[in-house]
């Protein structure tokens, strides 16, 4: 059975962003679960979902948050599940604040860091950790990449036929 990948916003506000996490996993037919918790606000409930993510069938964790977007570094703190950071564009700084406070992780705790407002790519990330021990993941992701590259192909046939006279 495919392991589970949790995702974990630190704010309903965040929800537009991880639509797109969501519809990802669900066109690979991978299974998740979506959390609302706060590493500031809900720290015993963050401790306490981590603490039982393994043997709940968690692989990786998707971990969303703007501003200080603390979240991804205290759920890496507490597991050895790979986790991946989310940082989501907020008003003031656009999202700089919380990229660099997901990307700079002290040494011994990693964070895989998305794009901000990088849902999709979170996804795959994810997609791309449990297919290391799943064949079936595996030529899905190979079969993703074909379509994408012959979506591009057909979009630059369709400009040099257009302005290549």
């Amino acid at each position: 059975m495919l392991k589970k990948v949790a995702i974990i916003m630190g704010s309903d506000s965040d929800l537009p962003v991880l639509q797109k996490t969501i519809d990802t996993l669900v066109s690979f037919d991978v299974p998740y679960e979506v959390h609302i918790y706060s590493a500031h606000r809900t720290p015993a409930e963050v401790a306490t979902f981590i603490s039982n993510a393994e043997e709940n069938g968690f692989a990786v964790i998707i971990a969303a948050a703007g501003m200080a977007a603390h979240l991804a570094g205290a759920i890496a703190a507490n597991t050895i599940l790979p986790v991946i950071g989310l940082p989501i564009k907020s008003a003031g700084l656009g999202g700089i604040d919380a990229l660099l406070s997901t990307v700079q992780m002290p040494s011994g705790i990693p964070v895989a860091t998305v794009a901000i407002d990088g849902g999709t790519n979170a996804a795959i990330l994810a997609i791309e950790m449990l297919a290391l021990s799943d064949i079936d993941l595996h030529e899905k992701l190979i079969q993703y990449r074909c379509k994408n590259k012959q979506t591009v192909l057909q979009k630059n046939a369709d400009i040099e036929a257009k302005f290549n006279k």
